[in-house]
């Protein structure tokens, strides 16, 4: 038998890193290393390793890199909350960049394949939905720390993926956050009347269709920038609606709005959504509609 390739993950006490942690352990030919900040999440244990790593701390990237010595590091931490990043820019810099050049080093170094995460927010929103090659130009802190690990990691000497997404929904084990369906979900099962903006575009992302995309640029160290998404353009409310519709929910408490009537620190692009062309073409990359992500979240809903 062929040795199994090596594959770390960072981040896999967060959303995409737990389902990619359940897609990688159950990959034979794949020996699966999960690394977070802090105890391991996961709610099964079978399949992985697991490594506390904090990947702004460069000794804790050494070392555990260096012990576990992955041929492929999936580079799914970051801090990720537009806000958040907005008044902590420090803090932002440091995980979204700083994590990303300690990383760059060592898989320089080691000859180790990395695939980082990044997304949609590296657009202003002007034009969307968007191709690999189109130009990036943020309006937000957060959209440029990315952006900036972008461009360190395609002027670095190593073998590279950048995997842009977009609003990835789904269901973590300890469901620590929410996500739109979610809370249209629990809005209106509660008869709360919510307000959903008709001026923004997504193509929302199950999160399981993300991890799948992951482990097709993984397993083939396919290199370049590849945009992984829903197949889906659309507004947050055309979402609830359907989220509303699916659920047997009164879409009544759903109000139309505009982003104007919001005050938040991170400006937001109007218009993103990706056009999956190269994804479906190079990488098999296949993902569920909108209405087939919320039909694999209410058969989770079910055993939680």
């Amino acid at each position: 038998m062929p040795p199994k390739k090596r594959i770390l993950v960072t981040g896999s006490n967060g959303l995409l890193g737990q389902k990619l942690i359940s897609l990688l352990s159950d990959q034979k030919e794949v020996f699966t290393i999960a690394t977070a900040m802090g105890p391991n999440r996961l709610p099964f244990q079978e399949g992985y390793v697991y490594h506390e790593m904090d990947v702004t701390d460069p000794e804790s990237l050494e070392e555990i890199i260096l012990l576990t010595r992955p041929e492929v590091i999936i580079h799914t931490a970051a801090m990720t909350n537009v806000d958040t990043c907005e008044l902590q820019k420090d803090a932002c810099w440091k995980l979204n960049v700083k994590a990303v050049e300690h990383l760059i080093k060592i898989c320089e170094r080691e000859d180790i394949f990395l695939q980082h995460l990044s997304t949609d927010f590296v657009f202003d929103g002007n034009k969307g939905p968007y191709i690999e090659t189109d130009q990036p130009n943020p309006i937000s802190f957060y959209g440029w720390s990315k952006y900036a690990a972008e461009m360190a990691i395609q002027h670095a000497s190593l073998r590279w993926a950048i995997t842009r997404t977009v609003l990835v929904y789904g269901i973590a084990h300890d469901m620590s956050r929410s996500n739109i369906i979610l809370w249209v979900k629990k809005s209106l099962e509660n008869g709360q009347s919510i307000q959903v903006v008709t001026d923004q575009y997504r193509s929302p992302t199950l999160a399981e269709d993300l991890a799948m995309g992951c482990w097709l640029i993984a397993q083939k160290e396919a290199q370049g920038i590849f945009h992984i998404s829903g197949p889906d353009q659309l507004s947050p409310y055309e979402m609830a609606q359907q989220a509303a519709n699916y659920f047997g929910l009164d879409q009544g408490l759903i109000g139309p709005t505009d982003a104007s009537q919001f005050t938040q620190p991170a400006r937001r692009p109007p218009k993103t959504g990706f056009i999956l062309t190269k994804a479906r073409n190079e990488l098999g990359y296949n993902p569920k509609s909108f209405l087939d992500g919320l039909k694999v979240l209410s058969r989770q809903l079910l055993v939680i």
